[in-house]
């Protein structure tokens, strides 16, 4: 009989190391914030006055964010944020859950619109230190999402069209690198369509500010479609690509108008064939995308095409440009990544405008992680803005703090892989100037 080792039953557990850090790299993004001045822009934007909790609010914002960096989707996750010596690579002094609650419930419509204020201004000095679009297009996707809640007792939540409790925000995300430009929360039985024409004008108003200069593209999808938005675009001066429901009858009829020598074959599944073609539908370009399934046994049971349509006022090769709308599919990988593991995948209060403040919050952690993994690079790499591989690369590093000869040093563990990416993306962050009004 073979001998058992129990040398891992062997191993004594204790949690009392004051110098030990869970997510050293939380040191890359106090690095940023303190670059971005946020703790001092929070303070100036968002007023709270006497309301109960409301004082420091800079502190308090920046311990959430925190929090949802490091993948905490739950107020009391912020505790992480104290233990060890975790406090000691954070530029700021982080609050207790308890405090954190109290200071979401103070906020009211007034208060989250002001610290939309604050993400709006984050965002234009993160532009100004090198993470902006400076003279190129920028190509900017709609898009709204559900979040699920469990209970009846969450202000605000409702069943809307997905037939799922929950709330309905509106997202808008840059197409190149992730980075949520302008979200806002809605009610869950809120139409997908609600608010938008508001919500593009203070969009578009927000990345000019920040220093956007050359052609704006947005795409979205049919639950966008509106005559009173494309105008709206127009008077923006906003290019877009809308799709539409080729199950409308207008539509429709417009799709059986289009020559059959007009269709042009694209490349597609390989189990299936596509084609595409363009017609004018109200003075407006209409492209068309057609598909069907090659494979024998499906293609008896669904031998039709089906058509998938969008308006567009953009130039160019019609295949090309209905490639270029079907990389609108980009904003679900931001939608993904503010949910999975990180603040929207819980929404913690009861309260709507607490859950919409939270929403603020999570936002500017997603950017911030996106920040923290770009500025100063030449071509950040999209698959390197992904969040869950930042924080298991950058963010969730265990480290101690140790005293050298009267130098704080954070050693991290010896053949960590990103070891060199790491140091590059700290050196880079601490060379930017101080971004201030």
């Amino acid at each position: 009989m073979s001998r058992v080792s129990h040398g891992i039953d062997r191993v004594r557990v204790d949690f009392d190391d004051p110098n030990l850090v869970a997510n050293a790299g939380l040191m890359l993004v106090g690095t940023l914030a303190v670059r971005l001045e946020l703790e001092q822009l929070v303070n100036s934007l968002v007023r709270l006055g006497a309301r109960v909790g409301g004082a420091r609010p800079g502190r308090k914002v920046l311990t959430l964010v925190a929090a949802i960096v490091a993948g905490g989707s739950h107020i009391d996750h912020a505790d992480v944020l104290r233990s060890g010596g975790t406090q000691r690579v954070l530029p700021f002094r982080v609050m207790a859950p308890s405090t954190l609650g109290t200071f979401l419930r103070a906020f009211t419509f007034g208060h989250v619109r002001q610290l939309e204020a604050v993400v709006g201004k984050a965002l234009g000095r993160a532009w100004a230190a090198g993470a902006g679009p400076g003279a190129a297009r920028l190509v900017i996707d709609l898009d709204s999402t559900i979040c699920q809640v469990a209970g009846k007792s969450k202000g605000g939540a409702a069943y809307g069209y997905t037939k799922v409790l929950g709330y309905h925000p509106i997202l808008a995300t840059r197409a190149q690198t992730g980075e949520v430009l302008h979200a806002r929360m809605r009610k869950g039985s809120a139409n997908t369509s609600r608010g938008t024409k508001r919500f593009i004008d203070e969009l578009i108003a927000r990345v000019r500010r920040c220093g956007s200069t050359a052609e704006i593209v947005a795409r979205m999808d049919s639950g966008f479609w509106s005559y009173g938005t494309i105008k709206s675009l127009g008077r923006l001066d906003v290019r877009f690509t809308m799709a539409v429901q080729a199950t409308n009858s207008a539509i429709a009829a417009a799709i059986s108008g289009i020559d059959h020598d007009a269709w042009v074959g694209i490349d597609y599944t390989p189990d299936g064939e596509a084609q595409v073609a363009e017609c004018t539908y109200k003075g407006l370009r209409l492209v068309v995308r057609r598909t069907r399934l090659t494979d024998r046994a499906q293609a008896r049971l669904f031998p039709h095409w089906r058509h998938f349509a969008f308006l567009t006022d953009l130039d160019g090769d019609t295949a090309a440009t209905d490639a270029f709308h079907r990389q609108h599919a980009v904003v679900e990988l931001a939608i993904r990544d503010l949910k999975e593991g990180a603040g929207m995948e819980h929404v913690p209060s009861a309260d709507f405008s607490a859950n919409s403040a939270w929403l603020q919050c999570a936002v500017l952690a997603h950017n911030l992680i996106r920040w923290t993994a770009t500025i100063g690079e030449p071509e950040p790499i999209r698959e390197l803005t992904v969040a869950r591989t930042l924080r298991t690369r950058l963010i969730a590093i265990p480290a101690r703090i140790v005293n050298r000869s009267g130098s704080v040093v954070l050693r991290g563990p010896k053949n960590w892989p990103w070891s060199e990416w790491f140091h590059r993306r700290l050196d880079a962050l601490r060379l930017l100037e101080p971004q201030t009004c």
